[in-house]
């Protein structure tokens, strides 16, 4: 969505126009979900977080200043969201079965599954700046300049962070596990 188009729906959205909204529900539901999938590790969960994303935007669409882009705006109520979320629950759940691909065999899949549940709890034991970085840029694909728009820090900021936080991803993925041989 371009920055004129972003303006033009806010607009019609603040003037009471819900179908608005609707379009920005549209454009950014996936990658609102995705991105709460991703910090609160549950489907479910992840879809509450999504729900009350797009509440408090709407709620909140007035105080957007148009001097960041909308994406980037809704992006940062997600992470806030999603970081609440974890703060309050606490739970460590598994990915669900719809990140799968349908074309794998049986042994893929299993392979898939059991990687993504490694990562995935990897992922729950690192500290939420750690996590959020890495989401953002290698499960959700955003460049070092919209995470930076996002978490409203310098593009070099973003590469130490990222770099960091790989860093200690190694370590925690290098870490024995619990209950394994």
């Amino acid at each position: 969505m371009s920055g004129i188009d972003e303006q033009v729906i806010v607009q019609r959205a603040l003037e009471g126009d819900s179908e608005a909204f609707g379009v920005l529900v549209q454009e950014y539901g996936r990658p609102v979900y995705n991105l709460a999938l991703r910090m609160v590790g549950n489907a479910e969960d992840a879809r509450d977080v999504a729900q009350n994303v797009f509440l408090k935007a709407w709620e909140k669409l007035g105080s957007f200043d148009g001097r960041s882009r909308l994406f980037s705006w809704i992006y940062r109520i997600a992470l806030n969201e999603s970081l609440n979320h974890r703060r309050g629950r606490r739970l460590h759940e598994p990915l669900d079965d719809a990140m799968q691909e349908p074309a794998a065999g049986p042994d893929q899949q299993f392979e898939r599954r059991k990687d993504a549940e490694i990562v995935q709890a990897a992922l729950a034991r690192l500290n939420p700046g750690d996590r959020e970085v890495l989401v953002f840029r290698h499960f959700l694909g955003l460049s070092y300049s919209e995470i930076g728009e996002v978490l409203q820090v310098p593009e070099k900021t973003v590469k130490s962070r990222l770099h960091t936080a790989l860093v200690r991803l190694e370590l925690v993925l290098r870490q024995p596990r619990a209950g394994a041989r």
